[in-house]
């Protein structure tokens, strides 16, 4: 496999960058060889720009989705950063209840879901601390993100014991999950509230 030259280094910026808002700048090519590299062995290509010649072309669309894929960074973790929970529980969801409730419906939208812990944490919040309105009001959470294989992994609900060591209070890990082998598997009552869509933020249309 040949090396990563600046100019096909500069059309998959682009070509990421167009597809996924993700910015690449100089400096990063050896993120691109890590990521890239796996997906260039498994389409059985030579070089990068094979590679970026495939996904220009009109053929090369699934090549396209897991380049977009493999450069996707799913950060996340349950209950991340504290504080937007809290005000989540004490203003935002009362605020969204009472305005809802003639219609007694509540939908919520995560987006850039990644591999669906925030939208599970909103799942224990509901049902932590708003049982009720999980009981009389059809509820659903959306999740969303641009990444397949993130997408995937949220919508199993299968979480290693690093990823659930990561935020999730001890209460919520056995009141909320089941141990299957050495994973974690999300409770049916938290796995029911949530839907896990494919969704580009940079796409109008989502």
């Amino acid at each position: 496999m040949s090396e990563l030259t600046p100019h096909d280094f500069n059309r998959l910026s682009r070509i990421v960058r167009s597809d996924a808002a993700i910015v690449l700048e100089p400096g990063k090519e050896y993120l691109v060889e890590s990521r890239l590299g796996p997906v260039l062995r498994r389409a059985g290509l030579a070089s990068y720009s094979e590679l970026v010649a495939r996904i220009e072309s009109p053929s090369g669309a699934d090549l396209r989705t897991a380049v977009i894929d493999a450069m996707t960074t799913n950060e996340t973790s349950f209950f991340r950063d504290g504080h937007p929970w809290e005000a989540l529980r004490t203003q935002l969801l009362p605020a969204l209840i009472e305005a809802r409730r003639t219609t007694r419906r509540l939908v919520i939208w995560c987006a850039a879901s990644s591999t669906g812990q925030e939208p599970y944490s909103l799942a224990m919040l509901l049902l932590e601390h708003f049982p009720q309105v999980v009981a009389s009001y059809d509820v659903k959470i959306i999740g969303t993100d641009l990444s397949p294989s993130a997408v995937a992994r949220a919508d199993a609900g299968r979480f290693s014991q690093l990823e659930v060591n990561r935020g999730l209070p001890a209460t919520h890990l056995a009141k909320y999950f089941r141990r299957v082998g050495s994973e974690w598997n999300i409770s049916d009552a938290a796995r029911a509230l949530v839907e896990f869509r494919l969704g580009n933020l940079i796409d109008p249309a989502d």
